[in-house]
């Protein structure tokens, strides 16, 4: 219980300092028992995802696939960042993609790299199916819960 209200106020200080002079909207540290998230309100990045139409019957139902495409973190096929960091499309610069829309993935293959604090994090496919859209740039900084892929 004391660990709790020891919070390192100056630590708080610097890591809000750091999200400044960054240009980051969240930061997290951990240390033995104690986890501190520094959040700042960011600015609202609208992600424009492409549709990939199968058949043309498929258009009766656009407005519904509309409204699923209009926050791609709500579609149930959205891999999203576990953290903070920036998001990689291949395990190496010039390397080829992990994977590219219209591939088929199986559950636990890697999709794409996280790097967070120099470590790089393999992030895996939740589920088995199609990538029907990548939502991120590769080399692009990605914020906790950003979807960077769907897949259905």
């Amino acid at each position: 219980m004391g660990k709790k209200s020891s919070i390192d106020q100056e630590m708080i200080r610097e890591l809000a300092a750091l999200l400044k002079e960054t240009d980051l909207t969240e930061i997290e540290v951990e240390q033995d028992d104690l986890r501190i998230r520094v959040a700042r309100g960011g600015r609202v990045v609208e992600v424009a995802a492409p549709v990939a139409t199968a058949a043309p019957a498929a258009s009766s139902s656009q407005p519904e696939a509309a409204k699923k495409d209009a926050d791609p973190a709500s579609h149930p096929g959205a891999v999203n960042s576990p953290m903070v960091g920036t998001a990689y499309h291949s395990p190496a610069p010039g390397a080829k993609p992990f994977v590219t829309v219209g591939d088929t993935v199986k559950a636990g293959q890697t999709v794409m790299i996280v790097e967070a604090m120099k470590t790089m994090n393999q992030i895996a496919a939740e589920r088995a199916g199609m990538v029907i859209a990548v939502l991120v740039e590769d080399a692009q900084p990605v914020e906790y819960g950003e979807p960077l892929l769907i897949i259905e």
